[in-house]
């Protein structure tokens, strides 16, 4: 790891899953905090958006992205930072338009604003490459 890549590293990538979600989890605390009642709809119903399930799916997506961003930097030329943070920024546009399935506005608010926190938390904490340096080939 380069002088350069450690002072951009925040955190080391496995930490990353962990900080999205407690990230996803305080977007949610405002939300409640604030009085709004997340709830999303799935087909004809409606499922309430909790705590829990905030925290498992940034996990999920946090554990799913490192594992994408090793492969990425195995397989790109030059570590494969502009195709991860393109890929990132793609997924993150697909993932808003699930995020809007909110009930109310204020629901439609909170889960847009869990969706781009752990969007970027994923896309910047894990940007080098879980070693850390972008290689070159």
């Amino acid at each position: 790891m380069t002088e350069n890549s450690a002072a951009r590293r925040r955190w080391p990538a496995w930490a990353v899953p962990f900080v999205a979600a407690a990230a996803a989890v305080a977007v949610w605390l405002v939300g409640a905090a604030l009085g709004v009642d997340v709830e999303a709809r799935t087909g004809a119903s409606t499922q309430s958006v909790t705590v829990v399930a905030v925290l498992v799916a940034a996990l999920v997506v946090g554990l799913a992205g490192w594992g994408v961003r090793v492969m990425i930097g195995r397989l790109a030329r030059g570590g494969g930072e502009v195709a991860w943070l393109v890929l990132c920024g793609l997924v993150l546009l697909g993932s808003l338009v699930g995020a809007a399935s909110g009930t109310t506005p204020e629901a439609i608010a909170i889960l847009m604003a869990e969706h781009v926190v752990v969007g970027f938390v994923v896309a910047l904490g894990l940007r080098q490459g879980p070693g850390g340096a972008s290689r070159t080939a």
